[in-house]
């Protein structure tokens, strides 16, 4: 029989037709491969709180626009079930994925506090508007200077004005992710330090540091109250009580990392939350702005990282006089580095890093980075050199298992083919619509080894059924009935792997496994049923004659 009366074939050409689409659609768009081959890192994240779908997508969608806007591409976001999202970066340099993690821990809550009033928030920002500026040096020393512009909608440009009317002269507190229901624990010994810390004017009181600091922490029934330390941690019993009493306000204390062990204990026993900060986090910087005599000023907190502020620039008169603005800008400084270079390089990332959280908007719930996974490129090759190895092994252990059983040399050419085609689409839908990597392979070499069930059903019914009553086309009726029961039974036990899992490795193998069950039942199987159903309908025809 030749070539073409196969193709006549519906279900023959059918396979045919669908394995040149995708062939094309490979050749243009390219199988997505993942970390597993081509090297990369793999960022675990744990969402605080289980979220429904709808917030999940919002999720997934922020991280994906901040991560965009930060420069990173090829990146891919899965979520997974309702509290864990992974997100794969092509690299394995450990500058992007200190980056990445950067941008990912951040929740994004942005707020501008006037005289402790919300003059600007994150939800006033105007969406795609957020900027950097490319960071410069600074005209009075060896420091590098940043800004984030960013303009607001009308009614946040409304509400801005309303709240710095007659404020001139006064800072805007810039903050991301302030905390809430918090207390800090300061180390009274900071303040010295903080003294000199101070980028203009002459050196200040520590009265002076402690009123700034609280002017900054002000923020209506969110004001975040500082207790003093003292170095040795001795007035620990006279700072008890205060927290005591607030475990029912306050939930969490930021403090120093090397806070004595006893206070921990202690603060623990009332149920607070205890989050660690380095001293140079915990050091806020000061600034004198001058006031109208050039022997007084006004000491104002500039950057604090502890507590998430970012800048504070000083209100201008023109803007405090109720007229509506709707640019804006975030500006900082980085002092520390090597040399200038080194600084200008923090620079640029300390401004791509804000803009491209502000762009994203704020996360629905905090996130939890875990411990990332990396794969160097070259571990990756021989990934993908041993999965197409085991493809071909179990593609070849099928077609063997198939002519002993049968004898007939005809069969190898089908199984082969509708085999390898089976797995070609598979590869094809997975590469294009999603990434392939070791679970999805490790699915595939599942789906071929069920794939001699099915095909040992169909060749059973199609040769008992030559020479008999039953024709060939009842005997295939009833193979596929067990070919579709077989599927069926597979995807309802993938099914519980699919959408209860945690683990993502697992819900791609039960992905593959579940479209290779489908696709073989739909496409391949039937083709392959239909190439031998007309081989041996000819081979009867021919022993009638």
């Amino acid at each position: 029989m030749s070539v073409i009366n196969y193709l006549k074939d519906k279900r023959i050409l059918a396979l045919i037709i669908i394995l040149i689409l995708l062939g094309t659609a490979d050749l243009f768009s390219g199988i997505h491969l993942g970390i597993e081959f081509i090297g990369g890192t793999e960022i675990p994240i744990t969402l605080q709180t289980q979220v429904n779908p709808t917030v999940m997508s919002s999720v997934l969608a922020n991280l994906q626009q901040r991560i965009s806007t930060f420069g990173l591409k090829q990146v891919t976001i899965e979520g997974v079930g309702n509290s864990e999202v992974y997100v794969i970066i092509p690299s394995v340099a450990q500058t992007d994925i200190n980056s990445t993690i950067a941008v990912i821990e951040k929740q994004g809550i942005f707020e501008g506090l006037v005289n402790g009033k919300d003059a600007v928030n994150g939800s006033d920002i105007l969406g795609g508007s957020t900027g950097g500026i490319q960071p410069s040096q600074s005209v009075s020393g060896n420091n590098a200077t940043w800004q984030v512009n960013f303009y607001v909608t009308q009614a946040g440009a409304i509400k801005f004005s309303k709240v710095a009317f007659g404020q001139a002269n006064k800072p805007i507190y810039m903050y991301l992710d302030r905390p809430t229901n918090t207390i800090l624990l300061l180390n009274s010994s900071l303040l010295g330090l903080a003294a000199s810390n101070v980028t203009i004017g002459l050196v200040p009181t520590e009265s002076a540091e402690i009123t700034a600091m609280n002017t900054a922490l002000q923020f209506g029934s969110q004001t975040i109250p500082v207790q003093l330390l003292s170095p040795n941690g001795n007035n620990w019993k006279t700072l008890y009580p205060f927290f005591n009493e607030s475990k029912d306000r306050f939930n969490e204390v930021i403090l120093a990392n090397n806070t004595p062990e006893s206070i921990i204990q202690n603060l623990t026993k009332m149920n607070y939350t205890i989050v660690y900060k380095t001293q140079q986090e915990l050091l806020p910087q000061f600034i004198n702005e001058a006031s109208n005599s050039s022997t007084t000023s006004s000491l104002v907190v500039q950057t604090w990282p502890a507590v998430g502020l970012l800048s504070a620039p000083v209100l201008s008169p023109g803007i405090t006089s109720g007229q509506i603005n709707e640019a804006y800008q975030i500006t900082g400084a980085v002092t520390t580095g090597a040399t200038v270079q080194d600084k200008l390089n923090t620079a640029i990332n300390e401004s791509t890093t804000i803009a491209s959280v502000l762009t994203g908007g704020a996360l629905p719930v905090k996130v939890v980075v875990g411990t990332p996974f990396t794969t160097p490129p070259t571990l990756g090759s021989q990934f993908e050199l041993i999965s197409v190895i085991a493809l071909l092994l179990a593609v070849l252990a099928v077609t063997i298992t198939i002519v002993i059983r049968y004898r007939k040399l005809f069969l190898i050419l089908p199984i082969i083919f509708t085999t390898v085609a089976e797995l070609f689409i598979i590869t094809s839908v997975i590469g294009l619509v999603g990434t392939i990597d070791l679970s999805a392979v490790a699915g595939m070499i599942a789906v071929v080894g069920t794939g001699v069930d099915a095909q040992i059903i169909i060749t059973d019914e199609t040769i008992t059924g030559s020479g008999s009553g039953a024709s060939i086309k009842s005997k295939l009726h009833h193979a596929f009935y067990v070919v579709w029961a077989d599927a069926i039974l597979l995807v309802i036990a993938m099914m519980p792997l699919l959408f209860s899992s945690s683990l993502v490795t697992v819900i791609g193998f039960a992905e593959s496994t579940i479209l290779g069950a489908l696709l073989g039942a739909l496409v391949t199987r039937p083709a392959y049923g239909a190439i031998i159903s007309r081989h041996f309908s000819k081979e009867d025809e021919n022993k009638k004659n």
